[in-house]
């Protein structure tokens, strides 16, 4: 029997201590406890959080196999993330001390081989590792850093006392089929960690609200280029202050931004989600349901 909770959710739009995925965490976890304190039990971190989201503003010259590229790869393999490893035990202890279920994005090492990085989207709950979905498609040259996901991990995930969590990373979020892959699954909240900061984001988060019938959870990143370590071994673009304005916000089922955006700054945006609202969306218009027309519109339907 499904239910119909009112969530408190709770979209962190902070800055990584770049290049340092212990600090990285304990900062997350702070940050946990101030969205808890404030009544959150389900928190979402930005793309690759832990420990710094390789984009196009900063790193582009790394596709170029300029003089760094390789340390810059080596350092960032360092600092990421084996999901059987103590970074994830340690969020799920936060998890566990405060009763919230989180979801952060990562780049992702192998367990089993030092190798490939991804760029992974986890939830996490009070009892460890929940779900992983690793990005299907690195976009340019995010491709020199991170592998191409296998797809196999396109799933809701049911989150006791929080609903039906999916979601997609920054631009898998145009991708029409990965949505119908997840709107099958009916989710009541969805996730769309990102580094993309312009207005026309925000339009596509308004628009896979009202096309999923979800609450929609945006969180990007906030990068001032103060937070660069000085020993990165790429140099910054010059005249630059800031690599990534922010702009979390959460959009209600009916595509209303009930939260933010919020711009150039660290900042925790929260709304009380009541999952009521994404069933009563889809009286009017359910994706999967009765407006999926799969016997006219399925690909067989269509050769």
């Amino acid at each position: 029997m499904a239910e119909f909770n009112t969530v408190r959710v709770a979209a962190v739009q902070a800055t990584p201590v770049i290049l340092d995925a212990e600090a990285t965490v304990e900062k997350a976890i702070g940050l946990v406890d101030e969205a808890a304190d404030d009544g959150a039990t389900f928190v979402a971190f930005p793309e690759c959080f832990v420990s710094v989201y390789p984009s196009g503003a900063w790193a582009a010259r790394a596709a170029t196999w300029a003089e760094g590229c390789d340390e810059l790869w080596a350092r960032l393999w360092d600092s990421s993330v084996d999901v059987a490893g103590p970074h994830v035990a340690t969020l799920a202890e936060a998890c566990a001390r405060r009763g919230v279920h989180l979801a952060i994005g990562v780049n992702e090492r192998e367990d089993a081989r030092p190798g490939s990085l991804y760029n992974s989207l986890l939830l996490i709950g009070p009892g460890g590792l929940l779900h992983r979905h690793r990005k299907l498609m690195p976009t340019m040259h995010e491709r020199v850093f991170h592998g191409v996901g296998a797809g196999d991990d396109l799933d809701v995930t049911e989150l006791p006392t929080v609903g039906r969590v999916a979601g997609l990373m920054c631009w898998e979020n145009r991708m029409p089929l990965a949505r119908w892959a997840l709107y099958q699954g009916g989710p009541q909240i969805w996730l769309a960690p990102t580094a993309d900061d312009s207005d026309g984001w925000i339009a596509s988060m308004r628009h896979i609200a009202i096309e999923s019938g979800a609450f929609v959870v945006s969180i990007p990143q906030y990068i001032p280029a103060s937070a660069f370590p000085t020993d990165l071994p790429l140099p910054l673009p010059e005249g630059v202050d800031v690599f990534g304005r922010g702009g979390a916000c959460i959009v209600s089922p009916t595509g209303e931004v009930v939260a933010g955006p919020v711009y150039d700054r660290e900042a925790i945006v929260s709304a009380d989600c009541d999952l009521r609202q994404a069933l009563h969306a889809k009286r009017y218009f359910d994706v999967a349901g009765h407006y999926a027309r799969a016997d006219v519109l399925a690909p067989e339907r269509r050769s």
